[in-house]
C-alpha cells in the first residue's frame, strides 16, 4: 500500500511545480511591458503601441494558465493538508487573503483594462494600467513568499490548544527569511521574463522577421537580463547566509557536509553518500563555505552528523538541485555579459551564435526556478513548519490513499492538457507576430 504522506507530497509538488512556471514569467514580462508602455505614452508611436500589445497578449495567456493552477494549489490545503490548515490557519490565512485582495484583484482588474481599453482610453491611462499590473504581480509574489517563508522560519506566534496563534503580525510577515527569499525570487522572475523576451526576439532575428521590433525588444531584455542575473547571484548569497543562520541542517545537506568543522570547504563537485557519511569524487575549495556562509573563513559550520538522522533532509534531492541551479545561474550571467559585449561592439543583431544560444536558453530560467524551489522545500524536510510541525503530522487523516492517487493522476492529465494549450497559444501569437505598426519606428520605415 502506498504511503499517503508521499502521495500528498507528490500531488502538491506537481501542482506547485506546474504553477511556478507562470508567476516568474508574468512578473518579469510585466516590468518589461511597463518600459514599452512608457515609450508609447511619451512618443505616441504605433511602433511602441503594437510592440506593447504583442507582449501583453503573451503575458495574458500565461497569466490565465497561472491563475487556474494557483487556485487548485490553494484548495489542496483544505483537502490533503487539513491538519496543517487547522494548525496554522490563524497565521497562514492572513497573507493568502492579502494576496487575493491587495494583489491579485489589482493585477487582474488592470489586465482587463490593457486587453480591452485600447482605442477607448488615453495613453496615460493605459500606461498606468500596465504599471498597476506589474505592481500587482510583484506584490502577489510578496504575500506568497511571506506564507512560505513563515513555514521556513516561523516567527510571531505561540501555540495554544494545539494551534499556532498569531501574536505579532509584523514579526510573522517579516520573519528572518521573507526579505532575502522575496528579493531573490523577484530577481529570478526578472531573469525569466527577460530571457523569454530575449529568446523570442532572437528567433525573429534569425528568421529575418519584424527586425526593428526584434532589435528593440532584444536590447531591452538584454539590459534587464544582465542586471537581474547579477542580482540573482548577489541575493542568492544573502539568502544563503540567512539559511546558514536559521536552517543549518538544510545548509549541510545543500553542501554535502557531514562533519561540523571550521574553515569548512565549499563543494564544487562531488557525490554525497549518506550511509557512509562521505562525499565521493570530492572537489572543493578549503574554507570557502565558512567564508560565504558567515563572512569568516574560521567560522564553524554544522554538519549533518550534528542532527538526529530522522531530521536530515533528503540528501541527494537537496544537494543536486542546488548545484545544478548554481551552474545555470553562472551560465546565464556569462551569456548576458557576452551579449552586452556584442552590443557594445555593435555586432549583437548579426551574431548567429549568440542568437541561437538566446533562443535555446528560454527554458533555462524556468528550470533554475524549479530547482531553487526544490532545494528550498525538500531542504526543509522533515518539517512542514521548520522545527515546529513535521510533514507526516500535517496531512488529512480522512482522505483515503486511493483518492489521493486518483486525483494525482487526474492532475497529471489536466496539466499535460494545459501545457499543450499554453504552448499552442504562445506559438500561435509568436508566429502571427506583432501588428503592422512595428514596421515603423521614429517615423522611418524599417525592414
Amino acid at each position: 500500500m502506498m504511503d499517503p504522506v508521499l502521495l500528498s507530497r507528490l500531488q502538491f509538488a506537481l501542482t506547485v511545480g506546474f504553477h511556478f512556471i507562470f508567476p516568474p514569467l508574468t512578473i518579469g514580462l510585466a516590468w518589461l511591458i511597463v518600459w514599452f508602455m512608457t515609450k508609447f505614452k511619451n512618443s505616441g508611436e504605433d511602433f511602441y503601441r503594437d510592440a506593447s500589445r504583442f507582449w501583453i497578449k503573451l503575458f495574458a495567456t500565461s497569466f490565465a494558465i497561472g491563475v487556474a493552477s494557483g487556485i487548485t494549489m490553494e484548495f489542496q490545503f483544505g483537502t490533503n493538508w487539513a491538519e496543517y490548515s487547522r494548525f496554522v490557519g490563524d497565521i497562514f490565512g492572513a497573507p493568502l487573503a492579502a494576496e487575493a485582495i491587495l494583489s491579485f484583484f489589482l493585477e487582474s482588474t488592470f489586465i482587463g483594462v490593457l486587453l480591452f481599453g485600447w482605442n477607448r482610453l488615453s495613453r496615460k491611462t493605459l500606461w498606468f494600467a500596465s504599471l498597476m499590473v506589474a505592481i500587482g504581480a510583484t506584490l502577489s509574489a510578496f504575500w506568497i513568499i511571506v506564507a512560505n517563508s513563515w513555514m521556513q522560519t516561523p516567527a510571531g506566534f505561540h501555540i495554544v490548544s494545539g494551534r499556532a496563534e498569531l501574536t505579532d503580525f509584523f514579526a510573522a510577515v517579516f520573519n528572518p527569511s521573507t526579505i532575502p527569499r522575496y528579493v531573490h525570487t523577484v530577481c529570478g522572475a526578472l531573469v525569466t521574463g527577460s530571457f523569454f523576451m530575449l529568446g523570442v526576439s532572437a528567433w525573429y532575428l534569425l528568421k529575418q522577421r519584424h527586425l526593428e521590433f526584434a532589435k528593440t525588444s532584444l536590447k531591452a531584455a538584454l539590459v534587464v537580463a544582465v542586471i537581474a542575473s547579477m542580482g540573482q547571484l548577489a541575493t542568492g548569497h544573502v539568502h544563503g547566509m540567512q539559511v546558514a543562520a536559521t536552517q543549518p541542517a538544510k545548509l549541510a545537506a545543500i553542501e554535502g557536509l557531514f562533519d561540523t568543522q571550521t574553515e569548512a570547504p565549499a563543494l564544487i563537485f562531488g557525490i554525497p553518500h549518506a550511509p557512509s557519511g562521505r562525499v565521493h569524487t570530492d572537489v572543493s575549495i578549503h574554507g570557502l563555505l565558512s567564508l560565504l556562509a558567515f563572512g569568516n573563513i574560521n567560522a564553524e559550520v554544522r554538519g549533518l552528523n550534528d542532527f538526529p538522522r530522522d531530521e536530515w533532509p533528503p540528501l541527494l534531492l537537496t544537494f543536486f538541485p542546488f548545484h545544478l541551479m548554481v551552474v545555470l545561474g553562472v551560465y546565464m550571467i556569462a551569456l548576458t555579459i557576452f551579449g552586452l559585449f556584442l552590443l557594445w561592439r555593435k555586432s549583437l543583431f548579426g551574431n548567429g551564435f549568440f542568437l541561437k544560444l538566446a533562443l535555446w536558453s528560454i527554458p533555462l530560467p524556468f528550470v533554475a526556478n524549479e530547482l531553487g524551489w526544490i532545494t528550498a522545500e525538500v531542504g526543509r524536510q522533515p518539517w512542514i513548519v521548520y522545527g515546529v510541525m513535521k510533514t507526516r503530522d500535517a496531512i488529512s487523516v480522512t482522505v483515503p490513499t486511493n483518492q489521493i492517487l486518483a486525483s494525482l493522476i487526474l492532475f497529471i492529465l489536466i496539466y499535460l492538457v494545459l501545457s499543450f494549450v499554453w504552448l499552442f497559444l504562445i506559438r500561435r501569437e509568436i508566429l502571427e507576430g506583432p501588428g503592422p505598426g512595428v514596421q515603423v519606428a521614429g517615423g522611418e520605415v524599417t525592414t
